[in-house]
């Protein structure tokens, strides 16, 4: 079997990874070099909490999330931990995320952490057993191929149950408002390591929500000039 490549970059700074986002640390940037397999995006513990609270508003109380794109693990530990009532399943195409994902939950993890899943979003099936009440998916898409969007949004068309939804967090563009000049410079370091990524037209992103079944975003303001999206799926 031909080896698979991740569908975006491996972790830590370096040729050909992505960039920090505006005003950001280097992301993915080892915790204790050598101790463990735990690896640490500083970007994490400033927005968690916002990401938190727009998420309370936004998911069931029970059932069970699928995470896509899990990185580090750190928002899967924190929001697990947030949201008690809910089964957390992460996923990860990359392997050192995998083991940062593992080694969070090792150590901090409670119950409703699943291990991670070795999830790529392009391929036409994954291993996911069923239906999810919800999707999580946090700074992937615009440092991706479009294909990962178009892949994810088909996902959530096969396994959000009736009544779930999709939650995005990002920078988009958006038809009507000027991009923030950091968004701007953001997109174009983006395109600079490959010009397959960049910051996603919200527009086309609903347009792939509707062909998979999803109704239009609900979208919330968030700091430093990024949007959280709910698609939900229509009971």
């Amino acid at each position: 079997m031909k080896p698979r490549t991740p569908l975006f970059a491996p972790p830590a700074d370096g040729p050909g990874r992505p960039a920090a986002g505006p005003g950001e640390a280097p992301r993915d940037a080892p915790r204790d070099a050598g101790s463990d397999a735990r690896l640490h995006a500083p970007a994490t513990a400033r927005n968690r909490d916002a990401i938190a609270q727009v998420l309370a508003g936004w998911l069931p109380q029970t059932g069970r999330v699928l995470e896509l794109a899990s990185g580090t693990g750190e928002h899967a530990l924190y929001l697990a931990g947030r949201f008690a009532g809910l089964t957390w399943q992460p996923s990860d195409p990359d392997p050192a995320h995998r083991r940062s994902i593992a080694a969070y939950r090792a150590g901090d993890g409670g119950a409703n952490l699943l291990p991670p899943l070795d999830i790529d979003v392009t391929a036409p099936r994954w291993p996911v057993d069923g239906s999810v009440q919800a999707m999580v998916c946090c700074n992937m898409i615009h440092i991706a191929p479009w294909a990962a969007a178009e892949g994810l949004f088909a996902g959530a068309g096969r396994h959000l149950a009736a009544g779930g939804g999709l939650y995005l967090y990002g920078p988009f563009r958006r038809e009507g408002v000027p991009t923030a000049p950091s968004n701007e410079a953001f997109d174009a370091s983006l395109r600079a390591q490959n010009p397959a990524w960049g910051l996603r037209d919200l527009a086309a992103v609903t347009d792939l929500a509707a062909a998979a079944g999803l109704a239009a975003p609900l979208v919330a303001e968030m700091p430093a000039n990024n949007l959280s999206l709910w698609f939900a799926r229509p009971r």
